[in-house]
C-alpha cells in the first residue's frame, strides 16, 4: 500500500517512537494519524497512551477507531469510563510492550503534555533508552505559551528533564483547526524553521488538514481531525 507519510518523517521513526510537546499542540491527533497510516502501510503498530494527566484528548478515546484499522492500543486502566472523574493508572503492559519492540514494527508512545505529563513517561525511560528510539517534539505556532520559539525550547528542556529522554526531531503541527488556511500553514512553517534552528533538531514534517490543498510545503503530511473537542 502507498505510504502517505513523507519520507523524512518515516526516516526519523524508530521501533519505539515517543510523541511529546506542549499540551494542546495536537500530539494525540498526530500520534493517532501516524499509527493508522503506518498500519495501512503494512506495519505492526501499537499505540501506548501514557497520558494520565489530561482527562480529554487521550489516545484511549480513539480505541474503536484504532481497532477498526488493526492498531493495538495499550491504554491506562479505567480510561474507558469517559469522564474526568476517573483516575487512570498506568497498566503493567507498557514495559513488556516497549521491551518487545523490534525492527519492522512500531511502538508509538503518546505522552502527556509538558513536564507534568512527561513525568509519567519517565517511569519507562530505561526501557525506552535500551531500544532504538526516537522522540518527536510536536510544535504548534498558534498554541499559547509556546508561540515564542524560546518558550518552546524551555518547554522541551522541561520535558526532557522530566522524561530522562532526548528529543530527536520536530513535527510542525501548526494549525487553527477548521480555520486553518494556506496562510496559516505557511506561517507555521516559518515558525517551525526558527524552532529547528533554536533547538538544533531537524524538522521532519509539516502536517496539513487532509481537506486543505496547500502548495510548496516540504515534507507535508495530510492528517485527519480524529481527535476533537468534547463539544464537537
Amino acid at each position: 500500500m502507498e505510504m502517505r507519510i513523507p519520507s523524512e518523517l518515516v526516516d526519523s521513526l524508530r521501533p519505539v517512537t515517543v510523541v511529546v510537546g506542549h499540551y494542546g499542540a495536537g500530539k494525540t491527533n498526530f500520534a493517532v494519524n501516524l499509527a493508522i497510516d503506518l498500519k495501512r502501510a503494512g506495519y505492526d503498530v501499537t499505540l501506548i497512551d501514557v497520558d494520565v494527566v489530561n482527562p480529554y484528548f487521550r489516545a484511549s478515546e480513539q480505541e474503536d477507531l484504532l481497532g477498526q484499522y488493526g492498531v493495538n492500543l495499550v491504554a491506562p486502566v479505567f480510561s474507558k469510563t469517559g469522564t474526568s472523574l476517573d483516575v487512570p493508572s498506568l497498566t503493567g503492559r507498557i514495559s513488556p510492550t516497549i521491551r518487545d519492540a523490534h525492527e519492522g514494527s512500531y511502538v508509538i508512545i503518546d505522552a502527556g503534555g509538558d513536564d507534568v505529563g512527561a513525568t509519567a513517561l519517565g517511569r519507562y525511560a530505561l526501557d525506552i533508552a535500551s531500544k532504538d528510539y526516537a522522540m518527536l517534539y510536536v510544535a504548534n505556532a498558534f498554541r499559547n505559551l509556546v508561540q515564542d520559539p524560546m518558550d518552546a525550547l524551555e518547554n522541551l528542556y522541561e520535558i526532557q528533564e522530566a522524561s530522562h529522554l532526548k528529543a530527536t526531531a520536530i513535527v510542525n503541527n501548526s494549525h487553527l483547526k477548521g480555520s486553518t488556511t494556506d496562510e496559516t500553514v505557511h506561517e507555521g512553517v516559518e515558525y517551525a524553521k526558527r524552532l529547528s534552528s533554536v533547538m538544533g533538531l531537524p524538522l521532519v514534517c509539516t502536517t496539513i488538514p487532509a481537506n486543505l490543498e496547500v502548495q510548496g510545503i516540504a515534507s507535508s503530511y495530510p492528517v485527519q481531525p480524529f481527535v476533537k473537542n468534547p463539544w464537537e
